[in-house]
């Protein structure tokens, strides 16, 4: 069991950056047939989701409706300015769990995986730890 960090560069305040091939790659690199692929988000502000990946809008409109619901101003006390990034990554969460099996991530036709940036631009790290079992 080994721990990989992949290294992510956001771009935007609030932006989803699909990471699916990247993961897919992990997987593969660790030779693992079945078992469990484990993601995890270290950062405060930012999250990690399993959602559509075929149509760019639903990332889009997550991202929309999310700022609808937690808007960047607010009455906030938190001083940093970035109130709504932590209670957005709350929301979506810092962690996902996929099953392996025959050595593939196991997701749905549709389905991708994206780093969730709230605080950005900045550079960040998606954790993946692979289980075998």
């Amino acid at each position: 069991m080994v721990l990989i960090t992949i290294e992510i560069q956001t771009n935007q305040r609030n932006q989803f950056v699909d990471v699916t091939d990247k993961v897919r790659r992990t997987v593969n690199q660790s030779r693992v047939s079945e078992g469990l692929c484990c993601l995890y988000v270290p950062h405060t502000t930012a999250a990690v989701c399993i959602n559509e990946a075929a149509d760019p809008s639903v990332s889009r409109d997550i991202q929309t409706h999310l700022s609808r619901v937690v808007p960047e101003r607010g009455d906030y006390q938190h001083l940093e300015g970035n109130s709504d990034a932590h209670i957005k990554s709350v929301l979506v969460g810092p962690t996902e769990t996929i099953p392996i099996h025959q050595g593939r991530l196991v997701l749905g036709t549709w389905q991708g995986v994206f780093f969730c940036e709230f605080d950005g631009p900045r550079n960040r790290r998606l954790q993946v730890k692979i289980l075998a079992g």
